[in-house]
């Protein structure tokens, strides 16, 4: 706790002053305690550790040939994220960055050695559902801290491109995760049940490195901008108060517009994962696939990125134009899933697609690739939307932890939903309604909220809207 304090403690207000004291011109070039560095930083965090987790998740049963298991691990996992999810952002602001990404880090490699434990020990499930309840604890104070990172730290005219690098470095770990059991499982039978040993030690080592790059993270009093900013303000907190901020977000009506969105984000991984990537295709090429699917995401990243920070002067303008064309592409997206679930609606499909097949193989990988382009576009709209209504870190620290509690319950259900065998139609269904309902209602946010001033937020402080402007950059004449 004490280190906690120091880590958030502002300095300390010479008497009579209503301003932090100046902070040193920041060097030119790359600095260390610059947000594009700790961005970048965070990014290479969650390379090592949710990167190679969404590989593993990718390959559907976490590798395994039967569901079961890892749809159990996994309804455990996101049943403790949903409520760490939200506690998170209080774990950050009592903790600090630092301490709360390390003991989230710990336990992505806790989860891969349980399912190479599986591998030898078939008859018990206890070690990889105890393994998913704690990674969903450990991974809702991860993304809790990587949130308030990644929204309060960059300048606001440019949060979406720094939102699109983050996205980029983390989806490079699913990337090389993917490419991880297609080398080790490349010459194995196509009818092989589970991935080898060597796949799971590999991820397990990437996680244990993400978990050593936290103590690289600075606290956010020493993050400055170019311009000479403190990148946020920082005040210590106690327990209490985020108690009671945190039972605030739901009432509040951003958070309640938000709900919906964060429900289906996560919702529609379980029906990609296991029963279009791990339904229709070998072994082999599952992790080809993945690394199709991450590298769609960087690419849907770094395009909604950059039109929401370029695409026209109004800010407001580009998040509702940035809505509009998300809603048309998923549509669409969606309806190419549609097409291809009707060929095996009693959820089998025993001639396996290889990647050598060609034109066979075309159409269901596009859609597996459209998929991954789709996720990205909808998460860093939204991101990009919350980090929009507000600029300090413990605001925004709160926000990002309610959606991705919000966000974690929704994805328990879902894979609850597979265990039970629920039609494939019905899954598709829901996921393509989930996502389409969401639209209009982040539209609405954007209308109310969004300011068109890039430098202009609307926070809400004891229950009161309060219009603020980030500060003017400090003279160093």
């Amino acid at each position: 706790m004490e280190e906690g304090r120091k880590e958030m403690a502002m300095r300390e207000l010479p008497a009579g002053s209503e301003s932090p004291p100046p902070v040193p011109p920041p060097r030119r070039g790359l600095r260390y305690n610059s947000p594009l560095v700790q961005v970048s930083l965070m990014g290479l965090v969650c390379f090592c550790c949710p990167g190679m987790f969404n590989a593993l998740s990718g390959l559907g049963g976490g590798g395994q040939f039967d569901h079961t298991t890892a749809d159990n691990a996994n309804t455990a996992l996101y049943a403790c994220f949903s409520v760490f999810g939200i506690l998170g952002g209080g774990a950050h602001n009592l903790l600090g960055p630092r301490t709360t990404l390390l003991l989230g880090s710990l336990t992505y490699p806790l989860y891969a050695a349980s399912f190479l434990y599986y591998n030898h020990r078939r008859n018990s499930q206890v070690f990889p559902v105890t393994a998913g309840a704690f990674l969903g604890a450990g991974a809702g104070l991860l993304w809790a801290a990587q949130g308030a990172i990644m929204t309060s730290y960059p300048p606001p005219n440019r949060r979406g491109s720094y939102i699109s690098l983050f996205w980029c470095l983390f989806n490079l770990g699913g990337v090389l995760g993917g490419l991880l059991p297609f080398s080790f499982n490349y010459n194995r039978r196509a009818d092989a049940a589970n991935v080898n040993d060597a796949t799971y030690i590999a991820f397990m080592a990437f996680m244990l490195v993400g978990a050593g790059l936290t103590f690289l993270v600075l606290p956010p009093s020493k993050i400055v901008r170019d311009d000479g900013t403190r990148a946020t303000s920082v005040t210590y907190s106690s327990v209490s108060t985020e108690g009671w901020e945190i039972l605030k977000l739901f009432t509040n009506w951003r958070m309640l517009l938000v709900l919906p969105a964060a429900w289906a984000s996560n919702f529609f991984y379980t029906y990609q994962f296991n029963n279009v990537n791990g339904l229709l295709f070998t072994l082999r090429t599952k992790g080809l696939n993945n690394v199709f699917y991450w590298g769609a995401q960087m690419v849907g990243s770094a395009g909604i990125g950059y039109f929401l920070d370029f695409g026209f002067s109004s800010r407001r303008k580009r998040g509702l134009i940035g809505v509009a064309a998300v809603a048309v592409l998923g549509t669409a997206i969606w309806a190419g899933g549609l097409a291809n679930q009707l060929r095996y609606l009693d959820g089998t499909f025993p001639n396996k697609i290889d990647f050598k097949e060609g034109s066979r193989y075309a159409g269901p990988f596009l859609l597996y690739f459209s998929y991954g382009l789709l996720d990205a576009m909808f998460q860093s709209l939204i991101y990009w939307i919350i980090g929009a209504l507000a600029n300090d870190s413990q605001i925004l620290s709160r926000y990002v932890g309610f959606y991705k509690g919000v966000q974690s319950a929704g994805a328990a259900v879902a894979w609850q939903v597979d265990t039970h065998k629920r039609s494939l139609l019905s899954q598709l269904i829901v996921n393509w309604g989930l996502t389409t309902i969401s639209y209009p209602l982040l539209a609405l946010l954007v209308f109310l909220a969004v300011k068109d001033d890039d430098n202009s937020v609307s926070n809400v402080e004891d229950g009161k809207e309060k219009d603020t402007k980030m500060a003017a950059p400090t003279s160093f004449h």
